[in-house]
């Protein structure tokens, strides 16, 4: 015979979990009706996903409070203490992939108004996997189904590949010139937000398993740190910093570049990147201000002082640093001595990546 306590116990934990599942069941509409808009070109649909974020908005701070009372009231321990602080945890990355569905009803809203033709079943393929995936990891933790989570958590690696391989379809048809300079930005963030949606997934995986097993998946060592490097125009020193980062294929890592305010690549630069036998990111010139949130980065390089005076005030969980190096782009003289400010800033900048990653992971590279 269970006790009143018990009752109340299991009428708490089920109320949340009913709370996370609607939560969910929003983020997915949102998602669904974005992708929609943007096959249909309803920019009426955009503004609704826009306009109902706000209920997500709204269920995020129901669940805390319901946690948080929970917490007082039950004084759980345990298990239930261990769903309450990965409930916690969930809801904030509900929150994250309601905010990345209202970026993609933006990006639907930019593209409307270029009239340009969409490869809509890259962004079909992509949503057709890390949506189900949400839709399985929220399974699998309010079931406490650890065997879903595990299966659900390695579909993350398939969207990370579709998403790279999105990319560069698209710089091509850039070249072969598909549709406007104007357009690639919005295209490669709605790539990049459902990419994000598969990320938060795999993360809600880990807090399910750590509801079953007390085990916390995020403190092993397969931890990734996603690292971002940032300068003035990336056209030069973030590219040759992150092709030069991505070369150690370290599985750990994840390598991204931005500019404060972006210009085509340095041919200079491009050309010297190659006879370094290193590859060139495939990505268009980023502006600082079309990237995720800088707290999604654990670690972001300023490469001088325009970068470093553009960041915000430190996120809460993001770590800066601020690496002196000089840009050959700027440099002048016979090429000979072009060619060794490249090499001085190529190495200067290696030793600095082969420190950083070290540092954080225990990784000795060659």
């Amino acid at each position: 015979m269970t006790t009143h306590y018990e009752e109340s116990l299991q009428h708490d934990i089920r109320r949340i979990a009913e709370r996370v599942q609607a939560m969910a069941a929003l983020d997915e509409r949102a998602l669904r009706d974005s992708l929609k808009a943007l096959q249909l070109g309803d920019r009426q649909l955009a503004y609704t996903v826009i306009l109902r974020d706000r209920r997500i908005d709204e269920l995020e701070r129901e669940i805390d409070r319901l946690c948080l009372d929970f917490l007082v009231r039950q004084q759980p321990a345990g298990g239930n203490l261990r769903l309450a602080y990965a409930t916690i945890r969930i809801n904030l990355e509900l929150e994250r992939i309601g905010d990345y569905a209202e970026s993609v009803a933006r990006q639907v809203l930019k593209l409307i108004a270029l009239n340009v033709a969409t490869p809509i079943h890259r962004f079909v393929e992509i949503s057709d996997l890390s949506i189900p995936m949400l839709r399985d990891a929220v399974k699998a933790f309010v079931e406490r189904d650890a065997e879903l989570a595990k299966r659900t958590m390695k579909i993350e690696e398939e969207v990370d590949e579709l998403r790279t391989r999105i990319n560069g379809e698209l710089a091509q048809a850039l070249a072969q010139q598909k549709f406007p300079i104007e357009a690639l930005t919005p295209l490669m963030t709605i790539a990049r937000r459902f990419e994000r949606v598969s990320d938060q997934a795999k993360n809600i995986c880990q807090e399910a398993l750590y509801v079953c097993t007390g085990e916390y998946s995020k403190h092993k060592h397969d931890e990734v740190f996603r690292t971002l490097f940032l300068d003035a125009n990336h056209s030069s020193l973030s590219l040759m910093a992150e092709a030069i980062a991505n070369s150690l294929n370290l599985a750990t890592f994840r390598f991204a570049s931005a500019g404060v305010n972006p210009q085509p690549i340095e041919a200079r630069t491009a050309k010297f990147i190659r006879e370094k036998g290193l590859k060139l990111p495939e990505v268009a010139p980023q502006p600082i201000s079309q990237l995720d949130a800088l707290d999604q980065f654990d670690i972001v390089v300023a490469l001088g002082a325009e970068a470093l005076k553009a960041l915000p005030p430190v996120p809460r969980k993001t770590v800066y640093f601020d690496w002196t190096v000089e840009d050959p782009s700027h440099f002048g003289g016979a090429p000979e001595q072009v060619k060794a400010a490249y090499e001085a800033t190529y190495e200067a900048l290696r030793a600095h990546i082969l420190d950083l990653v070290e540092a954080l992971s225990g990784q000795t590279t060659n």
